[in-house]
């Protein structure tokens, strides 16, 4: 099997001429030597690379080793059946974003939405037409080309964006449906945080805070191309998940090695009272209900730029009229020329001062309470930001 895979995938990789576009490689996974030959008969006429896998384990080793454009699947197969070996492409980041399409006998709604579920982007059933194959395999093959075009074009716009200064933020009477108040404090003319809050619809809010590692004037300067790549992929067209993968995408491929930006991205459903907060690498919002109860929630996900696929936590509050939610950064939690000024203490003196000054009206209990955590006239470290939002009638 190891030997057939190697002869495989030195036939199949072949360097194209100078000036030619480089065939695409598909990997054939089927426990039947006859589908996988036919298979790749069929798309070897038509231009393609075929890379072929006998089952689950050598198609991960395949994958791997080869990186295919996509992966034709089966289901049925010995050991793992192909929507475990789907969930596991899924889950390693230098894979997850290769198409699947599966190929199966099994065809059953249950096991189209069970494939769709597992991460494929495409079900084909058998016996299957080439053609419809062939059309299939184009159209997944275009649609990551074109996804991979847009990224490409984002990072030369990010590239003109790092020589502008930072975009004018938005004020609380900007917005004053959105019901913020905001106290940020850059530590000097060049901070790296920033924030946002933008109206996506009727009744429907995003509430931004992130900060960029480091405090250079390049990481000042690539806080307006963040901003400006949130409300690209923001609105009714992305899920706040995907907002946030696509600004992953850009920075994965922007950001110098050892660069990275934490973000923490809050929606509010202000007719359903409900909040959507998505983290990547950030402290989550501190809540506090109307009675005057605080409460914070530890969170475990990946800042973005670092990897090219993001793992992302979610959380969903249920609000009630007086509630408020905090968004802030690490500046303010966190201050390494104070005895005790790690980030659990410095979460804790603020999760107490939002809860000591929930009876002020929302801008004065802002300032109040980072003037309580950060009193003015003490040295800072970093680039302090709060912001405040009201669940109101």
């Amino acid at each position: 099997m190891v030997t057939d895979t190697m002869t495989t995938l030195a036939r199949h990789t072949r360097v194209a001429p100078p000036g030619a576009q480089a065939a695409p490689r598909v990997l054939v996974v089927d426990d039947v030597p006859l589908n996988r030959e036919l298979m790749a008969r069929i798309l070897d006429a038509e231009g393609f690379r075929t890379l072929g896998a006998a089952d689950g384990d050598e198609a991960l080793r395949v994958a791997r080793g080869a990186r295919p454009d996509l992966i034709l699947l089966d289901v049925v197969m010995p050991g793992r059946d192909g929507f475990a070996v789907c969930g596991e492409l899924k889950s390693d980041r230098s894979l997850s974003d290769i198409p699947v399409i599966f190929l199966s006998s099994r065809d059953e709604p249950e096991d189209r939405l069970r494939g769709l579920r597992a991460g494929g982007v495409d079900y084909i059933a058998k016996p299957f037409h080439a053609e419809e194959v062939l059309a299939r395999v184009r159209i997944h093959l275009r649609i990551r080309q074109a996804l991979q075009a847009q990224i490409e074009q984002q990072e030369a716009r990010l590239a003109q964006l790092r020589e502008a200064q930072q975009s004018m933020l938005v004020r609380p009477e900007d917005l004053p449906e959105a019901c913020f108040a905001v106290c940020f404090r850059p530590l000097d003319a060049v901070g790296g945080d920033i924030y946002d809050v933008l109206a996506l619809g009727d009744g429907l809010f995003g509430y931004f805070a992130a900060d960029i590692s480091g405090h250079s004037i390049r990481a000042s300067f690539l806080t307006s191309a963040v901003k400006a790549l949130l409300r690209q992929y923001s609105g009714p067209l992305y899920t706040p998940e995907e907002s946030l993968r696509s600004i992953n995408a850009v920075m994965h491929s922007t950001l110098k090695r050892g660069q990275y930006l934490t973000a923490c991205y809050a929606r509010y459903y202000q007719q359903k009272r409900l909040l959507s907060i998505l983290d990547a690498g950030h402290p989550a919002p501190i809540h506090v209900s109307a009675a005057g109860a605080a409460s914070v929630f530890a969170v475990e996900s990946d800042p973005l730029g670092v990897f090219g696929s993001v793992v992302l936590q979610k959380h969903e509050i249920a609000l009630e009229q007086g509630d408020r939610f905090y968004l802030f950064t690490d500046g303010l939690i966190e201050d390494p020329g104070q005895e005790g000024g790690g980030r659990r203490g410095g979460l804790e003196r603020l999760r107490e001062a939002c809860q000591r000054e929930h009876g002020l009206p929302l801008a004065e209990a802002v300032e109040a309470i980072s003037n309580a955590v950060r009193p003015p006239g003490e040295p800072v470290h970093d680039d302090l930001l709060l912001l405040a939002v009201e669940v109101r009638a």
